[in-house]
């Protein structure tokens, strides 16, 4: 047998592969077999915010355990390589806490200590729990390690979501395209209803999104406990642990190699101090197993180049635990939701102002920062603090306030200074009132339009584009008047301007009908109930077909059995209104809008009073063996299992409230079908679905509209934290054949009300009756972000773009003003990847079967 030290050994082995430390020699059979096992174990010491400390505690904690772990990880720098200390946090929150309250010196030292692998950032920003979460917060959420990439020139290469039992199908997706190539799983096995968690199908795998792209997934089943294989501190005991991995059979017999992670310390715990990972490392290495103190990507690097060209591949989502938590205070969650959705216009709109003041997002940078930060903070795993709740409930009901007040703010902010500021680029020659529409979708879209307008009737109202009159009418909103007018066409990433004139102009012929309880328009025949729910929906396009059905003794928009009144609101020729005022099951009004030639139902519900109860809107339609599509973090999904062509798990995963985003849709079995938009809440429960059970032939989908559901159901914040007042809007369309395209497009017109502003016109940036900026030649690719670069405009404007189609799909996309200079694909947390192809100052690209790509797009010099 060929002869090294063990030193020698030691140190060579703990940065190659297996492969490569068999010397050449007739014996190096021998020595396989004498030398085979390699198992890294991980410290760390996992956050649970607002369970073992509050915000200062945790503050210190960082501070502590990092300056402790720098200072060890000097103290053993001349030590083989395997007994070097490491560090492993578990969110990029631990970075940021440690720059904002270090000296730039000190910040330095965690900057080269994360580059040369001895401290571990992982893309999130703490332990999160995101399967309710929009895709485009996720992507925020990460944007601080973005920056840290860019100015340091790093790579952040893990991404964890911890101790929640489930996991989302989108999230590998957006992780990937983030940049992350790595991600482990444990969970606490406790608080759920997530049934075989000793026993998952694989150990480890690729997890592969819905657009082919794959993270390496460490997934191990938890046969004890937390504090054991398979938990979120595997490793708390390590002398324990390294005997089990080496020598359990039940866990060779799932896990058949021999490179092994262990991940994982402190736990619950506040803090930890301790190097005890170092005496381990030693003492159990021996012949047959090298033992390494690791910082995760160590060991994934070792796993995948020996053992990544066989794994197993898994493409589906695990429903929904943890993640749920958030419904417990219903009305804070829709906030962010609604502030990332305003997202999309308050950046377009930045965007053609930065073009012309490249300093306007200068003075925000600090509040963007925060608000990126915020949301990556805002899905934290502890929501429930049931044990600790007279200790930390408060303080963590306050927290979430605080951070969806500085999310809001931001965006609120950043809408209104880039509304004036445009509306002071577009020329106004005149004395005349005029105002711009903007709409900041990829596509021409004809949608009302409202302005803040305390004048006086009557006036009239003209699209400046081709001089034609638009109809118009005085609503009344939230005690407010507004000039609300019909703008047709409105051009992509773009606007039109209209002018107020003095006097009624033209009549429009009336399409728009309100008659006791039923309201009516070109598309629809709409009867109303008293308590708010809609009873019949005819669909006059389709012979008058009905697309009402009560299941369970509720219909559509139904929250329960209750009285109310009904009156007619704000009818006009652009828009009738259908008011129910109901005090059943709660207190709460509900507004159903037409709009003229609008293929559109809106429904506004206003819960007015708190609740502790489970409260969903029952959605029940006449559509036979219903197939059921819905958007989940990053991924429309087929809501069946995989044996049924679906995308759920068939085992280790929960059915019962399955994420929705955007929209749900349902077609029945004759190519007809509903489209669900959805802009306020979370989850949906199809037909009579349970933990453990799909139900997929029941035709209802029942939006969740508050409720204590996460886990066992038991935990979470009571009462929804006080509030008494919850805005939960939907709409509906009906269509022929199911189109993913289509069901995206409706919601976000839904969800992106056109933005006003009045024209001021003392400067001319802009044209004076209509522009757009940008334009994307396939129809299927939907621009779903358009901002500033976060390093400043002069770095290009970021486009996001998803094909929301399961073809693959070629496009250009063009900046109409003038050809784009050049062009870089970036990640989604705007890391440049390479250079994107320019022909003729057009951008080209391919996109795979449901993916995003991100673009940083210099334009040209009139631009800039």
């Amino acid at each position: 047998m060929t002869h090294i030290s063990r030193r020698s050994f030691l140190k060579m082995s703990a940065t190659l592969p297996i492969s490569v430390l068999l010397p050449d020699s007739t014996n190096s059979a021998d020595l396989l077999q004498t030398i085979r096992k390699r198992i890294y174990i991980a410290p760390d010491d996992h956050t649970d915010y607002f369970w073992s400390g509050g915000e200062e505690e945790y503050r210190q904690a960082f501070l502590t355990m990092l300056d402790y772990y720098l200072n060890l990880a000097d103290a053993t720098a001349n030590e083989p390589p395997e007994h070097q200390y490491r560090w492993n946090c578990d969110g990029s929150f631990w970075m940021w806490t440690y720059e904002k309250n270090k000296s730039a010196a000190d910040f330095e030292r965690l900057i080269s200590r994360i580059r040369d692998g001895h401290i571990t950032v992982p893309l999130n920003a703490l332990c999160v729990c995101l399967g309710g979460a929009p895709a485009e917060a996720v992507l925020r959420g990460m944007y601080y390690p973005g920056q840290i990439e860019r100015r340091y020139n790093l790579r952040f290469p893990l991404a964890l979501a911890m101790e929640n039992q489930t996991l989302s199908y989108g999230l590998v997706a957006l992780w990937a395209g983030a940049g992350a190539k790595y991600s482990w799983k444990g969970v606490c096995g406790c608080d759920t209803l997530v049934k075989d968690l000793n026993d998952r199908e694989h150990e480890i795998y690729w997890a592969v999104g819905p657009d082919g792209s794959k993270v390496l997934m460490k997934w191990n089943s938890m046969p004890e406990n937390p504090r054991h294989i398979g938990g979120y501190a595997e490793a708390a005991d390590p002398d324990q642990i390294v005997e089990y991995v080496d020598s359990n059979a039940g866990f060779h017999t799932r896990y058949p190699y021999d490179v092994i992670g262990v991940f994982g310390e402190g736990g619950d715990n506040l803090q930890t101090l301790d190097d005890r990972f170092r005496p381990v490392a030693d003492q159990k290495t021996n012949a047959s197993r090298q033992v390494i103190i690791s910082n995760q990507s160590d060991f994934f690097t070792d796993f995948e180049q020996n053992y990544g060209g066989r794994l197993p591949s898994v493409a589906c989502s695990f429903g929904n635990e943890w993640d749920l938590y958030c419904a417990a205070m219903a009305e804070v969650s829709a906030s962010v939701k609604r502030s990332v959705e305003q997202l999309r216009s308050a950046e377009a709109l930045a965007t053609l102002v930065s073009l012309h003041s490249p300093t306007f997002m200068k003075s925000r940078t600090a509040a963007r920062d925060q608000a990126w930060m915020d949301l990556g903070l805002f899905w934290e795993h502890n929501w429930a603090v049931a044990d600790v709740f007279d200790k930390f409930g408060e303080s963590r009901i306050n927290w979430q306030r605080r951070l969806a007040g500085e999310i809001k703010n931001y965006v609120d902010e950043l809408q209104a200074a880039a509304q004036s500021a445009l509306a002071d680029m577009i020329p106004n020659p005149g004395s005349t009132l005029r105002f711009f529409a903007f709409n900041a979708l990829s596509w021409p879209r004809t949608d009302i339009a409202d302005l803040p307008f305390p004048g006086s009737e009557p006036v009239h109202v003209v699209d400046l584009s081709n001089g034609s009159e638009v109809p118009s009418q005085i609503v009344t909103l939230e005690g407010q008047p507004y000039l609300r007018i019909l703008a047709t066409d409105v051009p992509p990433v773009g606007y039109k301007v209209f002018e107020v004139r003095p006097g009624p102009g033209q009549a429009f012929p009336g399409v728009l009908n309100v008659e006791n309880n039923v309201i009516e328009n070109s598309f629809y025949r709409v009867r109303v109930a008293e308590r708010g729910a809609i009873e019949s929906l005819i669909d006059k396009t389709r012979d008058n077909r009905e697309f009402v059905k009560e299941v369970g003794q509720r219909t559509i928009n139904d929250l329960g059995p209750g009285t109310g009144t009904l009156s007619a609101e704000n009818v006009g020729p652009v828009s009738a209104t259908l008011l129910a005022t109901s005090s059943g099951p709660l207190d709460h009004t509900t507004r159903i809008t037409l709009v003229r030639d609008v293929n559109r139902i809106d429904i506004s519900n206003n819960i007015r009073a708190s609740f502790n109860e489970t409260l969903t809107w029952a959605f029940g339609f006449e559509l036979d063996a219903p197939d059921v599509w819905h958007e989940e973090v990053g991924a429309i999904v087929r809501a069946r299992l995989l044996a049924d062509q679906g995308h759920y798990a068939p085992r280790n995963a929960r059915y019962d409230w399955l994420t929705l985003n955007h929209f749900a849709d349902m077609t029945g079995s004759n190519a007809v079908g509903i489209t669900l938009s959805n802009a306020d809440c979370y989850f949906m429960r199809l037909g009579n679905s349970t933990a453990t059970q799909l139900d997929v032939s029941t035709p209802q989908i029942s939006p969740l509209a508050g409720g204590r559901v996460g886990g066992d159901g038991h935990a979470g914040i009571p009462n929804q934290g006080g509030d008494t007042n919850f805005l939960q809007r939907f709409a509906l369309r009906t269509h022929g054949a199911y189109d993913p395209v289509e069901a995206m497009r409706f919601s976000l017109e839904h969800q992106n009300p056109l933005v006003t502003g009045v024209v001021k016109g003392s400067n001319s940036y802009y044209p004076e009756n209509a522009f757009s900026l940008l334009s994307i030649s396939n129809t299927e690719v939907l621009l779903w972000a358009l901002k500033p670069a976060d390093d400043g405009i002069e770095q290009g404007i970021i486009a996001r773009v998803w094909n929301c189609s399961p073809n693959p799909a070629d496009f250009s996309l063009q900046l109409t003003p003038g050809p784009i200079r050049s062009a870089k694909h970036v990640s989604h947390i705007e890391t440049p990847i390479g250079d994107a192809h320019i022909t003729n100052g057009v951008l080209t690209d391919s996109l795979a079967s449901y993916q995003m790509k991100t673009f940083s797009l210099m334009g040209a010099p009139t631009l800039s």
